[in-house]
């Protein structure tokens, strides 16, 4: 089973293309730059994507609606 599950991050974002917007951004931020924003102990994932969902999960990345 995926940590986090789908069903807690689709409480935070709108739709799943949105999730896998933010996330696959936030991945390739993290490889390019390898800043994270919790402990790398703290993590569940080993690899970014996943490091991705679960900051997402704990609210370190704020998800911005533009106006239409």
């Amino acid at each position: 089973m995926l940590y986090p599950s789908i069903d807690k991050l689709l409480n935070i974002v709108d739709s799943k293309y949105m999730l896998v917007h933010v996330a696959s951004t936030r991945s390739k931020e993290m490889q390019e730059t390898s800043h994270y924003q919790m402990r790398i102990s703290d993590y569940h994932s080993k690899k970014d994507l996943g490091r991705a969902l679960e900051e997402l999960e704990n609210g370190l990345i704020k998800v911005i609606k533009k106006a239409k």
